[in-house]
């Protein structure tokens, strides 16, 4: 197809990106990821480094992205710095090794933080694209993430015009930006469903030096078959908001959820949508998984706001092959409208995410094992957590076969406090935090969420550690961590 800008190959397209610039690359999850320029890129930085030069680049991107960004560019040793989000198990490999700086942080926070100048200027936005017109509005792909402020705010632009995405993705999109302080005005969602913005990204034409053709799917693999304990897990979670219907604590129409991405976030909706207590939900969230889509088939889930279609390959050719079905009930937003704090307290959201691991007392670590070791990153959960009406964490009780408790005397490392974390559930049962002192919360945590394995080593803890407000022993606050790298097994612990 014709287009007024120059039509690169993606080798072309890195040639114009040098060392030390800073790009903004599209994609929240590997759902939109720019895949073709990165790739390109990466090969560049091999070259440059064989003849003797450096190269690195800044990379920004709406969360994780797929082995042809991350992956690519960390095996080639060309990035100086990360951020906000990752999944890739090299650019973790790198990150962990000294070899790549990462900057975690709230996906909501992101845009703005560009805008504001905090991360640097951005010299490349290389965004994928199902449709580029010629006045220079851009029709995103399966995810919108940070694409229009990249686009915005890029000296210069590269789009990944993918034809495996269907122009007819047109009306999917809801794009909009708030205003800057000290210009900015409420933003006006008071339902899931509300439109605020336009259809396509409007970015200067003149900004756009070039453009990719390509015809390439999203990295995106199947999910984890549901196991026995995440399907408790997520009947656990059903089973209280049931009952907090009951009780009168959730309204009857119920509330909109934001649900974590993978598969005990997938368990979860799909108890959900099963219970026949629970009446048929929106979601308000950041990732639209498979779950989500079988939901609305199923009827249970009416619709769907959020910031990527993240789902399974043969799951994104059913919504493409049926678009008009869908039509009305999936909208895809930036990643600071979808995870805005504003947003989630005026529409009640009931947050639902997961945690690595979790102590006695309610707080949550997210993002490092063992306090050291960066797995991801927090995303978008603190966006939601903070300003949710409940706000839920799970995780199975133990891993390893048993041998790490993900309920430890003392988090490794933390992520969300127990200011923040309202309900703690495994599949062992449901600790409700909410109202409760710290010697009540331990209690319940304990009692309730911790196997079976562990509940005398933590109770252990707790009635031999000094007295106070929160009890705690700096002498075995880690124990369960010292034994687990000493011997390989938390059981092994010595309080």
């Amino acid at each position: 197809m014709s287009y007024p800008f120059p039509t690169l190959t993606a080798e072309e397209a890195a040639e114009l990106i040098q060392h030390e610039q800073n790009i903004g690359f599209s994609g929240f999850t590997p759902a939109g990821a720019a895949k073709a320029v990165p790739t390109a890129i990466a090969q560049k930085a091999i070259r440059e480094h064989e003849a003797g030069r450096d190269f690195k680049v800044g990379v920004l991107t709406g969360a994780s992205t797929g082995a042809s960004l991350d992956g690519e560019l960390a095996k080639a040793n060309a990035v100086k710095f990360r951020t906000p989000y990752q999944s890739n198990p090299d650019m973790r490999k790198s990150i962990n090794a000294g070899e790549t700086r990462f900057f975690d942080m709230h996906l909501s926070q992101l845009q703005q933080h560009v805008r504001y100048g905090f991360l640097g200027n951005i010299d490349f936005a290389v965004v994928e694209a199902a449709d580029v017109a010629a006045d220079g509005k851009v029709l995103l792909t399966s995810s919108v993430g940070a694409s229009p402020t990249y686009l915005n705010q890029a000296d210069k632009v590269i789009i990944e015009l993918n034809s495996y995405h269907p122009r007819q993705l047109l009306g999917f999109h809801d794009i909009y930006e708030p205003c800057d302080p000290p210009h900015r005005q409420p933003i006006p969602i008071c339902n899931a469903e509300d439109r605020i913005g336009s259809q396509r990204v409007w970015v200067d034409p003149k900004k756009i030096v070039g453009v990719v053709e390509t015809n390439l799917p999203d990295e995106i693999g199947g999910f984890t078959p549901t196991s026995d304990i995440t399907q408790k897990i997520g009947e656990n979670v059903a089973e209280f908001l049931a009952s907090e219907m009951a009780a009168g604590r959730v309204p009857e129409t119920f509330l909109p959820i934001q649900s974590g991405v993978g598969n005990v976030a997938n368990a979860v909706l799909g108890a959900m949508g099963a219970h026949p207590d629970i009446p048929v939900f929106q979601l308000y969230t950041e990732v639209i998984q498979d779950s989500v889509i079988a939901g609305m088939k199923d009827g249970n889930i009416g619709f769907a706001s959020g910031s990527s279609l993240t789902v399974s390959p043969d799951v994104l050719q059913e919504v493409y092959a049926n678009l008009e079905e869908f039509q009305g009930k999936l909208l895809l937003r930036p990643q600071e409208i979808s995870n805005n704090p504003e947003i989630a307290r005026r529409l009640g959201i009931i947050s639902i995410n997961t945690a690595l691991e979790t102590d006695i007392f309610g707080n949550v670590n997210s993002t490092h094992v063992l306090g050291q070791k960066m797995m991801n990153g927090i995303g978008g959960s603190g966006d939601f957590t903070r300003n949710a009406y409940i706000s839920i964490f799970t995780c199975p009780s133990t891993a390893k076969g048993g041998a790490i408790s993900a309920i430890a005397p003392l988090c490794s490392h933390m992520d969300h406090s127990e200011h923040s974390v309202q309900v703690l559930i495994t599949e062992q049962g449901v600790a409700d935090l909410r109202g409760k002192s710290p010697e009540e919360r331990a209690h319940s945590i304990i009692n309730n969420c911790a196997a079976p394995e562990y509940k005398g080593l933590l109770n252990k803890y707790y009635n031999t550690a000094k007295s106070g407000h929160t009890r705690q022993s700096l002498d075995s606050a880690f124990s369960f961590h010292k034994a687990f790298m000493e011997t390989g097994n938390m059981q092994d612990a010595i309080i």
